[in-house]
């Protein structure tokens, strides 16, 4: 058995990928699905699309790989996180769509929570801040509004989950209902100090604690697979939600390395070690990785759209053909807009502004503008938005000199350069991109006996491309200027 399955659910698509115990990555099944905005700010996901596609990629992996399911020593898994499902205990059947991280439906209830004491316990137990973003609104909605909810979440009927628990459930056929504590991290119901679920956040969200899954650490025993779904029994043997594998991924194990995924979102984090450091500046305190019970924490910054984005030229206005054409145009153009610029708010702002209701602007048009500078300062929104994100660190202390990139849109050579030159770090690029599934293979690695350790697994990590700051000072300050008068534009609009 010297074979990982990693299973990477994503928010667009399932992936599942198998490793050797090299960390070489040998076959990929992928499967894409769409989602579904039934109101202005919703975004929901099928739960058995969600399930299905997870088993066709896992399937189609291993058949591409040639090999028997017998041959893997264990699956890790990966997830969107804060995505939020609500399933029946006997059937495994949920009670409505996952509701999706992105969903901004909760706005207004976390309005009216804003400045009181639930607020000022969210921050100082789970590191967060008070956004529809995470779990606990909603779940908390599913339970106000979904017919019988509460009354068979009372009566024990029922279990809450994110995605990870969700297909540990269906994976060992409702043997396991268990997650990881970086999982639990995002929920807003951990309190990452004490490690375990918070009585007096459940008490104010009015959550019955039955309802919760198990919390673990990264590498444990989650269960195991039952050979019905892929041929053989596999032990499930490491989790992380997908930001926190990525971390893994990129073998950032000592305090101060930092990693920004480029996905659906961007989500950039600091590895700050054993004890945890509070933001000042719209950053979130959580947990980057638990081994043998010990926390390693983190500060991230998040942005709710980023490859999403170039779907949206794709797929919503039709200004290219492929995602990868966004790097050819942005290369003819080059950096300068023309003062034009795209505010990607499409599902709100998130660090370091948190403003749910914000929603996206194309500011500074003429009649010149053209559709190569929409598309370049599509592109380049993504990169400005990183730079607040770096701007925070260092307003909290951070001096962040390197950063480490990978996801979808780090193959976009043009964006990694850009985003050095106007963050102005070095950026690292990865020789396996695809340091999300990477980071759950390592884990299982680790907990199916393949690797001794999480830091000998790091001497696989390797650079393919270094990209060096070489943008002018002055170039640079007249860019971000234009990038914040966006955003104040884009701030100032009313909400929803």
């Amino acid at each position: 058995m010297s074979h990982l399955l990693s299973i990477d659910q994503g928010t667009s698509s399932s992936r599942g990928i198998v490793f050797s115990s090299a960390g070489e990555m040998l076959a990929v099944g992928q499967r894409e699905f769409d989602m579904s905005f039934p109101h202005d700010g919703w975004v929901e996901q099928n739960p058995d699309i969600l399930w299905q596609t997870t088993l066709d990629s896992a399937r189609e992996a291993i058949e591409l790989a040639g090999i028997e399911a017998s041959s893997l020593a264990a699956i890790g898994i990966t997830n969107q996180r804060e995505t939020t499902l609500l399933w029946d205990r006997n059937t495994g059947e949920c009670l409505y769509n996952a509701i999706v991280w992105q969903d901004r439906r909760t706005a207004d209830y976390c309005n009216e929570l804003r400045g009181g004491p639930v607020e000022t316990l969210i921050r100082q137990q789970t590191g967060l801040v008070l956004d529809p973003y995470f779990s606990s609104t909603k779940l908390r909605w599913l339970l106000e509004n979904v017919d019988g909810a509460r009354t068979r979440a009372q009566a024990g009927e029922l279990a809450f989950g994110t995605v990870d628990s969700y297909l540990i459930w269906r994976l060992t056929n409702g043997a396991r209902h268990v997650t990881d504590a970086t999982n639990a991290s995002r929920t807003q119901l951990y309190d990452i100090h004490r490690g375990q679920w918070s009585e007096e956040l459940l008490a104010a969200f009015d959550i019955p604690a039955s309802l919760l899954p198990e919390v673990l650490d990264c590498v444990a025993d989650f269960g195991t697979a039952d050979a019905q779904h892929f041929g053989a029994d596999v032990p499930i043997a490491g989790v992380a939600g997908d930001q926190q594998a990525a971390l893994v991924g990129q073998a950032c194990f000592e305090p101060g390395m930092s990693k920004s995924t480029y996905g659906t979102g961007c989500f950039l984090i600091n590895n700050t070690g054993s004890t945890p450091t509070s933001s000042d500046s719209g950053l979130l305190t959580t947990i980057g990785y638990q081994l043998q019970g010990k926390p390693t924490y983190a500060v991230e910054g998040s942005i709710f759209v980023a490859g999403q984005a170039l779907k949206w030229l794709r797929d919503g206005v039709g200004l290219i053909r492929e995602a990868s054409d966004s790097q050819r145009i942005a290369q003819d153009n080059g950096p300068d807009t023309d003062g034009v610029y795209v505010v990607s708010a499409f599902t709100g702002l998130g660090a370091p502004h948190w403003q749910p209701d914000a929603r996206a602007i194309i500011t500074g048009l003429t009649l010149d503008s053209n559709a190569a500078q929409i598309v370049t300062a599509t592109l380049a929104s993504i990169a400005y938005q990183s730079h607040d994100l770096v701007a925070a660190l260092a307003r909290d202390g951070a001096q962040l000199s390197r950063l480490r990139v990978d996801g979808g849109m780090a193959v976009n050579d043009w964006f990694c350069q850009f985003l050095a030159d106007i963050a102005d770090v070095v950026v690292e690029r990865p020789a396996v991109v695809e340091t999300t599934a990477l980071g759950a293979a390592l884990l299982a690695a680790v907990g199916s006996g393949l690797a001794p350790s999480l830091e000998e697994a790091a001497s696989m990590w390797r650079c393919e491309r270094v990209f060096e700051p070489s943008m002018s000072a002055e170039l640079r300050a007249a860019l971000l200027d234009g990038w914040q008068a966006a955003v104040g534009q884009a701030l100032a609009l009313p909400g929803k």
